[in-house]
């Protein structure tokens, strides 16, 4: 009777634990349910059927594969220097959330920059794109090709919310530990989770077509120039975070912690052993406005090109706030 009673016990119990166990299950179900319907997307079944439209699909395209159309060989114009594309950095023709998302550019700008210490238009930053990371020449403000990127943006602009920040806007966040990013250590972690896709020199995997790279290269002749946003340990470290190794992270569950992507990053972006088309560099004319990952002086404290390139962060960051600083990262 007293075992019979016992085990009745242990029956409630274990019920009773299952079904909070559930619920607690059910509620984040609903959380996850939610955070999912306040995510933006864009539906491109919503291109207007008109000549706007043909704009705007020629402009996604244009991010999709840049290279093709004005590429060192592109069909409607040779303006790339290599053969990288949009889409390499810019996800999903820029609409993909956490990964230098576009969908507020034409909201966004005309905008100060301070890398360029002037006021750019939309026009004039993608010209920026086309002859910095691309290595290219400026496209005609007037030319097709421009027409059709500003149609794009402004087209997928209508998905933003007016006047407010969404989730995605930016890539995440990175905390900072208290020791300098390693680029030893970002090594090993290249050939654990980059080489195979991005090759063992990072010369990256182009198409059988010899058009553009199926996994674009991450150094060398072809790749990034210094001064890119990606050449900066801290920007590309965010942007890691969320989308590689790509077939495997989200921005819902990272594989790689904070230390580990300002580590990559370190050895993506170390000079003395990568080199980079057009290693000079004339960015931040007003010193104040620089950001603190840029690793090229002068800088408005005293703190070395080395700490200012791979680290530690936080004590840069610290100093800056308490003279009233706005640091830049």
């Amino acid at each position: 009777m007293k075992n019979n009673y016992k085990n009745m016990i242990m029956i409630s119990i274990s019920t009773l634990i299952l079904l909070i166990s559930c619920n607690g299950i059910s509620k984040v179900e609903e959380k996850t349910a939610k955070e999912n319907t306040d995510l933006i997307k864009v539906d491109t079944t919503k291109i207007p059927n008109d000549k706007f439209g043909v704009s705007v699909r020629y402009g996604r395209e244009l991010m999709l594969n840049t290279a093709y159309y004005i590429g060192p060989n592109g069909v409607n114009g040779k303006y790339l220097g290599n053969k990288m594309n949009c889409s390499n950095c810019h996800q999903e023709a820029g609409t993909k959330l956490y990964s230098l998302n576009l969908i507020a550019s034409h909201n966004n700008y005309p905008q100060y920059r301070p890398r360029e210490g002037r006021v750019l238009t939309l026009a004039e930053r993608v010209n920026n794109c086309i002859m910095r990371p691309h290595s290219g020449k400026p496209i005609p403000l007037d030319s097709k090709e421009m027409v059709a990127f500003l149609s794009y943006f402004k087209w997928i602009n209508t998905f933003a919310p007016k006047g407010q920040k969404f989730k995605g806007e930016k890539n995440l966040s990175v905390s900072f530990p208290k020791v300098a990013a390693s680029s030893e250590k970002g090594g090993v972690l290249f050939v654990q989770h980059c080489q195979r896709c991005h090759g063992v020199n990072g010369e990256g995997y182009m198409r059988p077509d010899g058009i553009t790279y199926l996994y674009p290269p991450l150094w060398g002749k072809y790749g990034y120039q210094p001064g890119s946003s990606m050449h900066r340990i801290i920007k590309q470290a965010q942007w890691l975070k969320s989308n590689m190794p790509q077939d495997k992270a989200t921005w819902q569950k990272p594989i790689l912690t904070d230390e580990e992507a300002l580590d990559l990053a370190a050895f993506v972006n170390d000079d003395k052993i990568h080199s980079r088309p057009n290693p000079k560099s004339f960015d931040y004319p007003h010193i104040e406005e620089k950001a603190i990952d840029y690793g090229v002086g002068p800088f408005i404290d005293s703190f070395s090109e080395s700490q200012h390139k791979f680290g530690p962060f936080q004590s840069i960051i610290d100093y800056w706030n308490k003279r009233g600083l706005k640091p830049i990262y």
